[in-house]
């Protein structure tokens, strides 16, 4: 497949993924979706490859869902957009190898979900993070739910959810929600420096410790939860204040 939202390269023994919309801070399309899907398919059976990487080219992680695109979208469609998004996140959940998620900029919405089903974070000092899905009438996918809760406690997960305020990369290395906060010049060889150590190990041993936390974790309840997350966030979407509180949204950005 040839890729227009991301951009997906190899370094050695490691898969970098790189969301490519710049002009839109990365939000996500249904096209960066199914690349991305096509992108972690081809890094699960490149067997050269031992960890990936992923991250936003130029200011933006990724600013979530674009909006833009929704407008004007049938539920059906939603439906099937947010199927997608569900789809990349259970890949990425139960990906074989070692995820890092190199935050450099916006982490929002769906962008932040992202990177919470990476197995490890790693932001820069000037990174936003943050769920505004309550202000824009929305809700959260990507097994937020419990990723978030797993992360910071269900305390400080409702917090975040409910005042859907931002945070930067110390805060979050505070609270726990990521592993290491650098300055931004420093992060990608961080993140570089910690996929090294990774592959450095073995891999059939990496494999089982991922499948060894996903069952701590009690992955099978995990479908029923992102099937949940679906419906809450189509019911929030179908609402008559939806349009509303995303024109308050936008203006508010300005």
């Amino acid at each position: 497949m040839d890729y227009e939202c991301i951009i997906f390269e190899k370094k050695e023994k490691i898969g970098l993924i790189k969301l490519n919309r710049p002009k839109v801070l990365n939000a996500m399309n249904q096209q960066l979706w199914i690349e991305m899907l096509d992108a972690l398919e081809a890094a699960k059976l490149d067997n050269d490859i031992k960890a990936l990487i992923i991250t936003g080219e130029s200011r933006a992680f990724s600013t979530g869902a674009d909006l833009k695109d929704s407008k004007g979208r049938s539920i059906e469609d939603y439906r099937i957009y947010l199927e997608s998004l569900q789809e990349a996140s259970r890949k990425i959940i139960r990906f074989e190898k070692p995820t890092i998620a190199a935050i450099n900029g916006y982490a929002l919405g769906s962008g932040y979900e992202l990177a919470l089903a990476c197995d490890i974070r790693i932001a820069a000092k000037e990174a936003l993070i943050g769920s505004p899905e309550a202000k824009v009438t929305s809700s959260v996918t990507g097994g937020a739910f419990r990723l978030v809760q797993d992360l910071v406690g269900p305390g400080k997960a409702r917090e975040l959810l409910f005042t859907a305020e931002y945070i930067d990369g110390e805060e979050a290395q505070k609270i726990g929600l990521v592993n290491k906060v650098v300055p931004l010049n420093k992060l990608m060889d961080e993140a570089m420096s910690m996929a090294e150590k990774i592959v450095a190990n073995s891999s059939f041993s990496l494999k089982l410790i991922k499948k060894g936390f996903l069952m701590a974790q009690g992955e099978s309840s995990l479908e029923a939860l992102m099937d949940y997350e679906i419906e809450a966030c189509l019911a929030c979407v179908s609402t008559k204040g939806r349009e509303d509180s995303l024109i308050d949204f936008e203006q508010r950005k300005k």
